[in-house]
């Protein structure tokens, strides 16, 4: 059987239509490789939660957050504290969400440098927040694990300057008991921390 040389495509076609091939192939290889980095990415968001310590470096440093004039969301947490880990993914949402008009500021009660403030608010279970206005005024409290949904509402308020609504909300709480500085009747003490007391972290 002999073909028809008018049957026969031209090289012309053959060129467009094997171009055309290419492209379409090169175009699914780039979709492919697009979704498995998204796929990949989208997994390792999903599986690595934030931890405190890495919160706590991100966080606005105390004596910043006292000056800049924003309001500011005052944690104080632990590291082994079940409760503020529990928490830890929804403050970092939390974060993302207000980072612009919020400070937030992560104070580890291990670390005998903020004992003054764990003292000044009264911190004997954490997670314990404190929110605080543009000018460093406590306006309120919480003590323990909060639904993100309370603490949002409680963050939206104190940008806003109105009341903060949940301030009283209480949930599961981790105990802390604070070393507090030895009495000045005992000579040993030296003013200083009683033994067994907070350990810098």
């Amino acid at each position: 059987m002999t073909l028809d040389p008018s049957d026969m495509p031209s090289d012309p076609e053959v060129n467009a239509a094997t171009s055309s091939q290419r492209l379409r192939n090169f175009l699914v290889a780039m979709v492919a490789i697009a979704l498995s980095i998204a796929l990949f990415l989208g997994s390792r968001q999903q599986t690595e939660q934030p931890s405190l310590s890495t919160l706590a470096a991100d966080s606005t440093p105390l004596e910043v957050a006292l000056t800049n004039q924003k309001p500011t969301l005052m944690e104080f947490y632990a590291n082994w504290c079940t409760s503020c880990q529990a928490m830890a993914d929804d403050m970092h949402s939390l974060k993302q969400e207000f980072s612009d008009q919020v400070n937030f500021v992560m104070l580890n009660v291990d670390n005998s440098k903020w004992l003054p403030e764990v003292l000044k608010f009264d911190v004997d279970g954490i997670p314990h927040f404190v929110f605080l206005d543009g000018d460093g005024e406590a306006l309120a409290s919480s003590v323990g694990q909060q639904p993100r949904q309370i603490l949002a509402d409680n963050l939206a308020a104190l940008v806003a300057e109105e009341t903060v609504p949940r301030s009283q909300a209480m949930g599961q709480t981790s105990i802390f008991q604070p070393a507090v500085r030895g009495s000045q009747d005992d000579p040993r003490s030296h003013g200083g921390m009683p033994a067994g007391g907070l350990e810098r972290s």
